[in-house]
């Protein structure tokens, strides 16, 4: 591979282009090539590899993933930083380029996208996430029939600490246990605000989601994203009223003291494997 440009030949290429960041599309493109490369340690990707980038900007992250032997795959949304980064990373076999947003709803994969991505066998989803499709697009991709193996995502640091909040954390909300289900979550590093251009006002870190080797069956999983649903929909309100309002009162008590769970509790309160217990008798409401 050729060597970088200097940020200054982007910064020509864009001012011809007449572009301007978009915030809509939440760009902020990191930078720093250490922080780039570390990024790419933390992902732990073998040579071929299938990796999916979502909103690769100028290529910056993917010239870096192609130089760790991944297949990939980028989805970007912006058509003239995509022929940037074609024009940089290279047009050949490798990566493979769509220009698409990534969603084609809160909770829908853009067709396009998903007839790429592998139907059987491991992958991986390994992107600097725009701040406003990172937890759908996550979910999404968790939700799928083949889900990635692991997804590395540097996101809006508030968003990466829901991620992998526990309860009781004040991050601790309805896609923490949803993500929880299926992956193992941690941080793996903080990334400053003065390491994009343009500077974002918040930090960003990068979350490291594992999926485990036994996630729950997909009949469980489903009754537990309606009843989490419900639950963190009305998360100040005790267990004891949603529950009573959703199962009937007498079926509700008789739920809670079977789950050693007490309707005073709330659902910002309830470990993932109480979630599951209480999930088990959501279909015989």
């Amino acid at each position: 591979m050729s060597m970088r440009p200097a940020w200054s030949t982007f910064e020509a290429q864009l001012s011809a282009l007449g572009f301007r960041p978009s915030r809509r599309f939440g760009q902020n493109f990191l930078r720093d090539e250490n922080m780039v490369r570390a990024i790419v340690r933390d992902a732990e990707l073998a040579p071929g590899d299938f990796v999916l980038e979502v909103g690769p900007g100028l290529g910056f992250l993917t010239r870096e993933l192609c130089a760790a032997g991944a297949r990939l795959l980028c989805c970007e949304v912006d058509a003239r930083l995509l022929e940037i980064a074609r024009g940089w990373v290279g047009d050949a076999d490798n990566p493979v380029w769509l220009r698409a947003d990534a969603l084609a709803g809160k909770h829908e994969l853009a067709p396009e996208l998903r007839a790429l991505l592998p139907e059987q066998g491991r992958w991986q989803l390994v992107s600097n996430l725009p701040y406003s499709i990172a937890a759908p697009l996550v979910l999404v991709l968790s939700e799928l029939p083949n889900p990635p193996a692991a997804m590395t995502v540097l996101v809006q640091k508030e968003m990466a600490e829901r991620f992998a909040a526990q309860p009781g954390d004040a991050e601790y909300g309805l896609v923490s246990p949803l993500l929880q289900l299926d992956y193992e979550v941690k941080l793996t590093r903080i990334v400053p605000a003065q390491l994009f251009w343009p500077r974002p006002e918040v930090e960003s870190a990068v979350a490291r989601l594992v999926r485990r080797a036994q996630p729950p069956p997909r009949e469980l999983r489903a009754r537990l994203v309606a009843l989490a649903g419900a639950l963190f929909q009305h998360r100040r309100q005790s267990l004891g009223r949603v529950l009573g309002e959703r199962w009937g009162r007498e079926r509700a008590a008789a739920v809670l003291a079977e789950s050693g769970c007490s309707g005073a509790q709330r659902a910002e309160d309830l470990p993932l494997e109480t979630l599951l217990r209480l999930a088990e008798h959501e279909n015989q409401a």
